[in-house]
C-alpha cells in the first residue's frame, strides 16, 4: 500500500497504483482477504487511544461517542470478514453443458460475482471513524477485493491522515498488495479522482448538493461509472399519540450528537390536540455542544433563522448557538411546532434538512391524511418511523400509511428512534432519492454488493476459470450446480 503524502499529490501516481493492484488483490482469496481486514480491525482498535484523542479535538464529538464508534468501526471491518470467509458472497453458479437441455442445447456456462476494480471513497465529517478512512465504504469495497482510495474529509485531516497509516501498515503485514489502499486530499485532487478511467465506482456520505455535483460527475465520463452518494435525508415520524416519553424520546433523538446524524428525525407528526408542553422542560436538560467545525456550524445557525421565520410557526424550544473565539459554534436544540397547513404552504423553507439539533412537529387533525401528505413531501429518505399502540398497529388501520412508508424510505422503524444504525446483516441504509443516489446499502453485509458485477465464462477451460468456478473449487467456495440431464419445469407450481 501506497503511503502518499497527502499535500503533495500525484493523480497519476495513485490511479496508476490502485490500477495495478486491481487484478492481484480480486486474485487474493476470500479466506487471505478476511484475514487482511481483521488485521485492520486489530490495528485500528490498538490504535484507538492515539485516535480518540485526535478525533476529539478534530470534531468536538465526546469520547464516550467517539470510543463507541471507534468499536463499531473495527466490529464492521470483522463482520465483513466473516461474511466472505466461505466464498458464498460470490455466488458461484455452474450449469453444465447439457444436448438435451428442455429448450435447446445447453452450453457450459458458469457466473459469479467478481470486484469492479478500484473503488473511490469520499468520506464523510460526522462520523469520523465509521464513515471516513476505515469505514463502512472503505470496508465493503476491501471485502469485495477492490482497491481503495480514501479522499480525506477537510473536517478532519490529522485523524485521516494517521487512520490511513494504520490501515496502510496492517493491510501490508497481511501480505495484500501494494496500491490497496491509499489516501488523497483536497477537492479539486476528489474531482480529479472520479474523473479518471481507472476509477471504476465511487461512495460518498455527505451533503445533498456536493453528492449530486459528483454523482452528476460520475454519470457523465465518457464511460459512466456507479456512484453510490448518500446525500440527505429527513427521516419523518409518525405518532397516533403523544405522551411524555415518546417526547422525552424523541428529544434525545434530535439533540443526539449534536443533531448531526443523517439518521435525525427532522419532523415529528403528532395529533392536533396533544400535549406539547413537556418539549421545553427535555430540551433544557441537554447541554450545549459543539458542531463539527465551523463551515457546519454556520449553515445550521443560518437554516435555524430561516425555521424561526416561517409563518405559523411556533417555538417550543428557542435553543441557543454561540460561536467561540476559534469561530466554532455550539448550540442546544431548537424544537418549533407548526400545523399541516402551514408546512406545506412554508415548503423548502421548514422541509429541507436542518443538519444539527433543530427538528419540526407537525400538528395533524386526521391520520388517513398522512399517507398521501408523506408521499407529496418526502419522497425519498433514508428512515420512516411509525409510534402507535398496540391495537393500531393489528387492526389494519395503519396499512396505507406503511405501505406509503415503504416506498419513499430505505428502513421503517415501529417504535424507537432511528439514530443508532446497528450494523447488521439485514440494515438497510440507503433509501429513494434524495437520501441517496442508489437503492444500495452502505451499512450491513449488503454494502458489499455495491462493489461487484457479475461475470459469465461460457465454454471456458478449467485452466482459465477463476478458482471459484473451477471443478477442482481449490478455494473450497459454495457452488450451485446444475447438472445435465436433470429435468427443470420452472413454474410447475402455478400451473
Amino acid at each position: 500500500m501506497k503511503e502518499t503524502d497527502v499535500t503533495e499529490i500525484d493523480i497519476e501516481e495513485v490511479a496508476a497504483a490502485a490500477s495495478a493492484a486491481a487484478r492481484p488483490f480480486a486474485r487474493t482469496s476470500p479466506r487471505e482477504r478476511a484475514a487482511a481486514l481483521v488485521a485492520v480491525a486489530d490495528a485500528l482498535d490498538a490504535a484507538g487511544p492515539e485516535l480518540i484523542p485526535i478525533a476529539m479535538r478534530e470534531t468536538g464529538l465526546a469520547e464516550a461517542r467517539l470510543t463507541g464508534e471507534l468499536r463499531r468501526t473495527s466490529w464492521q471491518l470483522r463482520l465483513f470478514a466473516d461474511t466472505i470467509l466461505d466464498g458464498g458472497y460470490l455466488d458461484a453458479r455452474i450449469d453444465r453443458a447439457d444436448p438435451d437441455y428442455v429448450i435447446g442445447p445447453r452450453p457450459d456456462v458458469r457466473r459469479m460475482l467478481e470486484p469492479v476494480g478500484p473503488v473511490l471513497n469520499f468520506a464523510a465529517s460526522n462520523f469520523p471513524f465509521a464513515f471516513s478512512v476505515a469505514g463502512g465504504d472503505t470496508a465493503a469495497a476491501l471485502a469485495a477485493g477492490c482497491p481503495v482510495i480514501v479522499k480525506a474529509h477537510s473536517g478532519h485531516p490529522e485523524l485521516s491522515r494517521r487512520t490511513a497509516e494504520v490501515v496502510t501498515s496492517a493491510l501490508r503485514s497481511a501480505g495484500m498488495p501494494e496500491g490497496t489502499f491509499q489516501l488523497i486530499s483536497g477537492q479539486e485532487n476528489g474531482v480529479a479522482m472520479l474523473k479518471d478511467e481507472r476509477i471504476r465506482a465511487g461512495a460518498f456520505t455527505g451533503s445533498t448538493h456536493v453528492g449530486r455535483m459528483l454523482a452528476d460527475i460520475a454519470a457523465s465520463r465518457p464511460v459512466p461509472i456507479p456512484f453510490y452518494g448518500e446525500l440527505g435525508s429527513v427521516n419523518p415520524v409518525y405518532a397516533t399519540y403523544a405522551d411524555g416519553a415518546l417526547l422525552d424520546g424523541f428529544v434525545t433523538s434530535v439533540s443526539g450528537s449534536a443533531g448531526q446524524l443523517c439518521t435525525k428525525p427532522g419532523f415529528l407528526f403528532v395529533p392536533a390536540d396533544a400535549d406539547l408542553s413537556s418539549v421545553s422542560s427535555a430540551a433544557s436538560t441537554v447541554t450545549e455542544h459543539r458542531l463539527l467545525n465551523p463551515g457546519i456550524g454556520r449553515s445550521f445557525a443560518q437554516r435555524r433563522d430561516d425555521v424561526l421565520e416561517a409563518p405559523g410557526v411556533e417555538v417550543l424550544s428557542q435553543g441557543e448557538v454561540r460561536v467561540d473565539d476559534d469561530g466554532q459554534t455550539y448550540a442546544t436544540p431548537t424544537v418549533v411546532s407548526v400545523d399541516v397547513d402551514s408546512l406545506v404552504a412554508a415548503g423548502d423553507a421548514l422541509l429541507e434538512e436542518s443538519f444539527g439539533p433543530l427538528s419540526v412537529i407537525v400538528r395533524y387533525s386526521d391520520l388517513s391524511t398522512l399517507p398521501a401528505l408523506h408521499a407529496g413531501l418526502f419522497p425519498g429518505n433514508l428512515t420512516s418511523t411509525v409510534h402507535a399502540r398496540p391495537e393500531e398497529l393489528s387492526d389494519g388501520s395503519l396499512a396505507e400509511l406503511v405501505d406509503a412508508l415503504a416506498e419513499t424510505s430505505g428502513r421503517v422503524l415501529f417504535g424507537g428512534w432511528p439514530t443508532g444504525v446497528s450494523v447488521t446483516p439485514a440494515m438497510q441504509h440507503g433509501g429513494p432519492y434524495p437520501a441517496t443516489t442508489s437503492d444500495g446499502t452502505s451499512v450491513g453485509t449488503a454494502a458489499i454488493t455495491r462493489f461487484l458485477r457479475g461475470v459469465s465464462y461460457q465454454g471456458a477451460p478449467q485452466e482459465l476459470l477463476p478458482a471459484p468456478l473451477r471443478d477442482d473449487n481449490p478455494w473450497g467456495v459454495p457452488q450451485s450446480v446444475s447438472e445435465a440431464g436433470v429435468s427443470q419445469s420452472w413454474g410447475s407450481a402455478v400451473r
